[in-house]
């Protein structure tokens, strides 16, 4: 049976990375959660891996494991039914928006953020708790991944302390410094293109970035925020199909943080944006 394409393309940048270990799949079972059979489904595609078995692997490699999990978000949003690409009536271009998850909260306020962590909490683990159902199941060594996916799933409910805070987080990758857990959406925007744009805050690491995805090859993101700018471009058909994030800049409430987007046809002009950090 094939794989879905999005699933198929996690699959393929996992044995890249996994040759790069030099490891066998009995190799790969010794130093992680997961059994050898496990490993062999994650990486033909033929099961969606954990989260921390993506992380895991790309610790093996010492890779950095930015490129893995956005295509593993990819995977699990398809997956799951949550369509990564934007809705037929998404904002038009030059209306920025609040996500569509839930109201904006009213204007001064800010009392609406913490029902829409709830319920984006209540959610993840609501999948998390029907993923490791499944697998007790249906694996052939339940004993293995019922403890693999029992961490996983403590681990998604109390997200693990960032690696930088403020200053030190300026120019670093949201994802390998811990700071994408979780996120503050500030606005979403969709190009005249179709492309879908994000600033994105992290409380807890009192810094900001932007993601796009749904590109083209030569397509550049660029973040205006305190300090040097910052951008992400996209470089091949892989970037094409992954969320892309630019590095962090610093950011405190009350700050307004600009991205604009240079798309690779010239014919098309410069598309900016910009929100303020709650």
């Amino acid at each position: 049976m094939t794989p879905p394409p999005e699933r198929a393309e996690l699959a393929a940048a996992l044995r890249e990375v996994r040759q790069s270990t030099g490891l066998s799949l009995t190799g790969l079972e010794e130093r992680t959660p997961y059994s050898k059979s496990s490993w062999g489904r994650y990486l033909k595609g033929d099961t969606l891996p954990p989260r921390d078995a993506v992380r895991a692997l790309c610790r093996l490699a010492g890779e950095p494991d930015g490129h893995c999990l956005a295509l593993w978000e990819i995977a699990e949003a398809a997956g799951s039914g949550r369509a990564a690409h934007a809705p037929a009536d998404a904002p038009s271009r030059a209306e920025p928006a609040q996500e569509a998850s839930a109201p904006p909260p009213p204007e001064g306020t800010n009392r609406n953020r913490s029902l829409r962590v709830a319920v984006a909490v209540a959610a993840v683990l609501a999948l998390l708790a029907s993923v490791v159902t499944a697998t007790v199941l249906l694996t052939d060594d339940g004993a293995r991944e019922e403890s693999a996916a029992a961490t996983a799933s403590q681990g998604a409910a109390v997200a693990p302390p960032p690696r930088c805070r403020g200053a030190s987080c300026a120019g670093r990758d949201p994802f390998n410094m811990l700071c994408g857990a979780r996120p503050d959406t500030l606005t979403t925007y969709r190009t005249e293109a179709g492309a879908r744009l994000e600033l994105r805050h992290s409380a807890r690491c009192g810094a900001s970035w932007a993601r796009m995805w749904a590109t083209e090859v030569g397509d550049r993101i660029e973040l205006v925020a305190p300090g040097p700018p910052r951008s992400a471009e996209v470089t091949d058909a892989l970037d094409a199909r992954a969320y892309l994030y630019t590095p962090m800049a610093e950011t405190a409430p009350g700050t307004v943080v600009r991205a604009c987007f240079h798309p690779a046809a010239a014919e098309r002009g410069r598309e900016c944006f910009e929100a303020r950090v709650r």
